[in-house]
């Protein structure tokens, strides 16, 4: 059987939430490079692979994607520690079932 790649899952991940009441986007973290030399901070390092929001309750989603073999790094295990204080979705996926149920989906 082949693994899907966390692109897939990620992108199969974006169509489910955005037909189940959510706006979601994917999140590029790190730093980027301008053609004229800028350095721009994109979100932190560690920030989830998907941010959103549910419409019917405004909470904030936040969802790390990963495939089955892969594993939080340090980074994104402090962001975890972090959010998890705050009334926000967050979990980390590796399928749509796993996105629906942090939003209450079937």
């Amino acid at each position: 059987m082949t693994i899907k790649s966390e692109h897939e899952i990620q992108t199969e991940i974006l169509l489910a939430l955005s037909r189940h009441d959510c706006t979601v986007c994917r999140s590029n973290a790190g730093k980027i490079k301008t053609d004229d030399g800028r350095r721009i901070m994109l979100f932190p390092r560690g920030w989830p692979d998907i941010t959103g929001f549910e419409h019917h309750s405004g909470k904030m989603i936040l969802i790390e994607v990963k495939n089955e073999r892969g594993k939080l790094r340090d980074d994104q295990k402090r962001f975890a520690k972090f959010i998890k204080q705050y009334p926000v979705l967050y979990g980390v996926c590796r399928s749509v079932d796993d996105a629906l149920k942090i939003i209450g989906g079937k």
